[in-house]
């Protein structure tokens, strides 16, 4: 657990905050506050939150703090681009805790995750390799996994979909926490990647966008 003392940074460049409903991850369907923090060391083939890569505005823990409350909302996630490329960011997280949040962190998989206050649910994703980025794995993370954490994986392809099915038997990652397959929006159909999970009984969840379901492609949402 990581608490703010004299040297923690204490601000964070952030993209945004907004109230909406959580898209993702078992949370989905949820009202949440997203803070998107600014910043990512990945560029995924796929990404759709390239807007996040720069620009930003600093906010001081103190306000991030209070922009979240202004919301009333009870659950938390912690976004990107990737957040603990930021080293406020687990100060943020803790703090988050602190105030009574149910509190998620959405990250890429290639940062350290060891450090991340253990009241936190962590979003973990690993990478195919139609992302581009599948030698950005740090497969130590794994072991910092349990029960209350997710590991993601979205797909582009019947390549990226082999590959995650024989890194979740190989690694038996079902007995880690629960483990979400998702789709790159235009690239795999939902039905195709259930044809392959159910041929295959995988131990997983699929999972489609349900803010574009609603909403569509826009930021903010």
């Amino acid at each position: 657990m990581t608490r703010p003392t004299p040297s923690t940074p204490t601000r964070l460049r952030v993209t945004e905050i907004f109230h909406s409903i959580q898209g993702e991850s078992i949370r989905a369907g949820l009202p949440t506050v997203f803070i998107r923090l600014t910043g990512c060391p990945l560029r995924c083939t796929w990404c759709d939150t390239e807007y996040a890569f720069t620009g930003g505005h600093w906010m001081s823990l103190a306000q991030v703090l209070m922009e979240t409350a202004r919301h009333g909302t009870r659950h938390v996630c912690v976004t990107g681009g990737e957040p603990l490329a930021q080293k406020a960011c687990l100060p943020l997280l803790t703090a988050l805790c602190d105030a009574g949040y149910s509190v998620s962190l959405e990250t890429s998989g290639a940062l350290d995750i060891g450090a991340v206050d253990a009241r936190v649910s962590r979003v973990m994703d690993l990478k195919a390799p139609g992302s581009g980025e599948e030698h950005r794995n740090r497969w130590e993370n794994l072991a910092c996994l349990n029960p209350h954490d997710e590991i993601k994986i979205v797909l582009a392809n019947a390549v990226d979909y082999a590959w995650a099915r024989d890194v979740i038997q190989a690694r038996r990652l079902d007995a880690l926490c629960p483990i979400i397959l998702s789709v790159v929006q235009g690239q795999l159909a939902p039905a195709m990647l259930a044809e392959w999970i159910l041929r295959d009984r995988l131990p997983v969840r699929l999972q489609v966008q349900l803010h574009k379901v609603i909403w569509g492609s826009v930021p903010g949402r």
